[in-house]
């Protein structure tokens, strides 16, 4: 793939295996997800991101008909995948009781970290709720705030914690504090 410029906005051209996207899909149909590392991705590159590109894409040439094929199929989002990435927020929890250690080592860094991974599994678990495809982390918090399931002031919430992280021990404990707060209402809002 490549990033382009047509007429002045930016574009992905993104090149994907289609035996590949189908067995994710399959995965998807099933409740099954990977998160693995890759380069430009801060919060990992979720393995579902792959039939959400197909879902969202414009396509510009498909002349077997199987990208529209498998495009039709993953319009309506996975009840399966939705019940999973729900079940996930556990992980956000776990990340902001990680953060702690941030406070009392005086890392700062750390705790930030911590709290990012937790503000994502929150934004997938937000788009799953409203079966919303989320294929990455870029403008996920804008894009969950947009979302009929989102707590009240989620967008401008989420964006506030990581800018307010602090360096003490107290700062960064009360940050964690709002963003376990704010996970809670989320949970609420996911009917988890």
């Amino acid at each position: 793939g490549g990033w382009l410029t047509v007429e002045g906005r930016r574009v992905d051209w993104i090149y994907r295996d289609l035996d590949r996207v189908r067995r994710v899909w399959r995965d998807c149909l099933g409740g099954r997800y990977e998160v693995g590392f890759q380069v430009g991705h801060p919060l990992g590159f979720y393995s579902h991101a792959y039939a959400g590109e197909v879902a969202l894409c414009r396509v510009l040439a498909d002349p077997g008909g199987e990208l529209g094929a498998l495009r039709e199929e993953t319009s309506a989002y996975p009840p399966a995948l939705r019940d999973a990435l729900i079940a996930g927020l556990w992980e956000a929890d776990f990340a902001l009781a990680t953060a702690r250690y941030g406070a009392v080592g005086r890392d700062p860094a750390y705790a930030a970290g911590a709290l990012f991974r937790a503000l994502g599994v929150a934004c997938h678990a937000l788009h799953a709720a409203d079966g919303a495809w989320l294929i990455n982390e870029k403008g996920m918090i804008a894009a969950a705030d947009r979302l009929p399931s989102a707590p009240r002031g989620f967008g401008e919430r989420a964006q506030a914690l990581p800018a307010a992280v602090g360096r003490t021990p107290g700062e960064i404990g009360h940050t964690l504090d709002d963003a376990v707060r704010l996970i809670a209402e989320v949970r609420t809002a996911c009917g988890a």
